[in-house]
């Protein structure tokens, strides 16, 4: 039997030391859960590991914008669909307006209803986001959009939207001046009003009133067009007969056509067409001009409300402020419903930017668990060899301690 040497020595305890260090390292594995846990463990693991973290976070980020814009949407949605019930109502109540044996004050009372809507329709055009902005703020409002002036309702924002993700195209706010005071006026396509009369430079004298109209000929409109024509109705009373003459920018196209209350007048190959209804005067007018993208919600509202305020009108006044404001609702209801669609078009395409969110999301997790997670079983089962090995390397280790050259005689 060979005397140890410290040669002898020095490799048993490197074979601890190693023992050891494995152990230890296998120790860190069980309890972090991970196969790696530093770069050193496995350069390349933890490279795929830390791309895939980066992935992870990105995909995090993209979903808090994501709810960002979302929790916007949704309270956007939401008051859109209150601004629709108010004016659904506004026209109930304009209907009633219309009612030929109402009184002054019977329409008072209806009236002080339209304000009120007004005043609702105002608090929701200036409906907060939540984190001190405003949904209809345009570009971003610190303060109100939206003010009430003694000229009426003014936007006070900035035109536009604020986006939340550029690539996505998630807003952060609605262009509040776009759907609230640019909606498209008349029909959508031509406005109808009462002009002055011809003969006394002054209102309409008549109980005449004109329909919104409607398009009877698409390829004959003359609109869009720069510069847009105007076209006039010009009534005349002779010896009891009402006859009509219809102007394009002025000059005849049609003339002394016989006057039928409620019938349909064409303007003669322009694909439009309207009624006027009543006895219009002498003289009495009425225009149609190119609808246009400039209708104020809260003005045509005021401008309702002011005409039904006005005391002793003729029958055909009140038809036709309440014509016209019907006309104008309509054009309201439209602009904030094509805006309560975009929305919900964008509600819509969020559920699928969250689906792929997810994916991203949990095929970044897999790649990183297949990365760095530890197989269990595996790596208990090697934990106990180890530890078996390192306790017989102790054994070992101790047995050759006991060595000496008087153990050696003796023995």
């Amino acid at each position: 039997m060979r005397i140890a040497t410290a040669y002898g020595y020095a490799q048993a305890i490197n074979n601890l030391q190693e023992r050891q260090q494995k152990l230890s390292t296998s120790q860190l594995q069980l309890t972090s859960g991970k196969r790696v846990n530093a770069a050193s463990d496995d350069p390349t693991a933890a490279a795929r590991a830390e791309r895939a973290l980066a992935q992870i976070s990105r995909t995090e980020a993209d979903q808090r914008t994501l709810d960002a814009s979302r929790n916007v949407m949704n309270i956007a949605e939401s008051s859109l669909g209150t601004a629709t019930d108010l004016l659904q109502t506004a026209r109930e109540t304009l209907v009633a307006a219309g009612n030929g044996s109402y009184s002054d004050s019977d329409r008072q009372a209806l009236v002080a209803k339209l304000k009120d809507i007004r005043s609702q329709l105002l608090t929701v055009a200036n409906t907060s986001d939540g984190g001190g902005g405003y949904v209809f703020g345009g570009q971003g409002s610190s303060s109100p959009p939206f003010v009430d002036t003694p000229g009426g309702v003014v936007f006070q924002g900035q035109s536009g939207e604020t986006l939340a993700s550029q690539a996505d195209h998630l807003n952060l706010t609605v262009d509040g001046q776009q759907v609230w005071l640019n909606a498209k006026s008349g029909n959508g396509v031509f406005n109808t009003a009462p002009g002055t009369n011809s003969i006394t430079s002054g209102p309409n004298g008549g109980t005449g009133w004109i329909s919104s109209g409607s398009v009877t000929a698409p390829s004959q409109l003359p609109y869009p067009a720069t510069p847009a024509p105007t076209y006039a109705i010009n009534f005349h009373v002779t010896g009891g007969v009402t006859t009509y003459d219809v102007l394009e920018d002025g000059n005849p196209i049609s003339t002394g056509q016989p006057y039928t209350s409620s019938k349909q007048i064409a303007i003669p190959g322009r694909g439009m067409a309207v009624a006027v209804s009543g006895a219009p005067a002498d003289g009495d007018t009425f225009n149609v001009t190119e609808a246009q993208n400039n209708l104020n919600i809260f003005t045509s509202l005021d401008n309702t409300i002011a005409a039904l305020q006005a005391t002793n009108q003729k029958g055909g006044a009140v038809q036709q402020a309440v014509n016209t404001g019907m006309t104008q609702i309509d054009a309201a209801l439209s602009s904030i419903q094509g805006a309560r669609a975009a929305v919900g078009e964008q509600l819509n395409r969020m559920d699928g930017i969250q689906s792929r969110n997810e994916t991203h999301k949990l095929a970044a997790q897999t790649e990183k668990s297949n990365a760095e997670d530890l197989d269990m079983v595996s790596a208990i089962s090697s934990f106990q060899n180890q530890q078996t090995g390192y306790q017989a390397a102790l054994q070992s280790y101790a047995s050759i301690q006991k060595l000496s050259l008087f153990q050696y005689i003796n023995g």
